[in-house]
């Protein structure tokens, strides 16, 4: 989680970013970049403890009957791990409470696609039409690739492309953000739920 915000916060993205209060400081070099600094922590921290899981699998293999070489171990790595899970936890807490989520730019980045984030639903709709998966791929690809590669609409491709025997009202679907996202609900209910 922490290092896929990490990345949404970067300059060319900026999609989320960490909360930032009156008078923070950002980057050290440059002024203008509010780093991600919970994130970054917590992804260094997770480094720790997932290295402390190494220590106690070696726990597992001991001499003969079981020797005490782990309890010195675990002396150590069970109560840092717990207090470091811990403290990870309240802070990735924090950090959710204080997300700033920008929508806009969130459009903003799928647009800048050309449409392609839709090659899937093209994709099946080819299928369900009765094109063969191999074909339709091919079709789908072929389009992409100049809709990427000549900065076009991938819409308008595939509109002027004979192959593509649908309706427009079939690709107005597969288009269809609104649809793509329409099931998005259960999973944040389902997560507002875990108390």
């Amino acid at each position: 989680m922490a290092v896929e915000i990490r990345h949404l916060q970067r300059t060319e993205v900026r999609e989320v970013q960490e909360a930032f209060r009156a008078g923070q400081k950002g980057s050290s070099a440059m002024p203008h970049k509010r780093n991600p600094i919970k994130s970054e922590a917590l992804s260094g921290l997770a480094r720790i403890l997932r290295s402390n899981v190494i220590a106690g699998l070696e726990n597992v293999a001991l001499w003969h009957e079981r020797d005490i070489s782990h309890s010195s171990v675990e002396r150590i790595v069970l109560p840092d791990s717990s207090l470091l899970a811990h403290y990870s936890l309240v802070k990735a807490a924090e950090l959710i409470d204080g997300l700033v989520v920008r929508v806009d730019r969130m459009r903003s980045n799928l647009d800048a696609s050309f449409g392609l984030v839709f090659s899937q639903p093209v994709l099946l709709a080819l299928v369900a039409a009765g094109m063969t998966r191999d074909d339709a791929y091919r079709i789908v690809q072929d389009n992409a690739m100049r809709a990427w590669d000549g900065e076009q609409s991938f819409r308008t491709l595939l509109e002027a492309d004979t192959r593509v025997t649908v309706s427009a009202e079939v690709l107005d679907r597969a288009f269809d953000l609104d649809r793509s996202l329409q099931h998005v609900h259960r999973t944040v209910d389902a997560l507002l739920a875990i108390d």
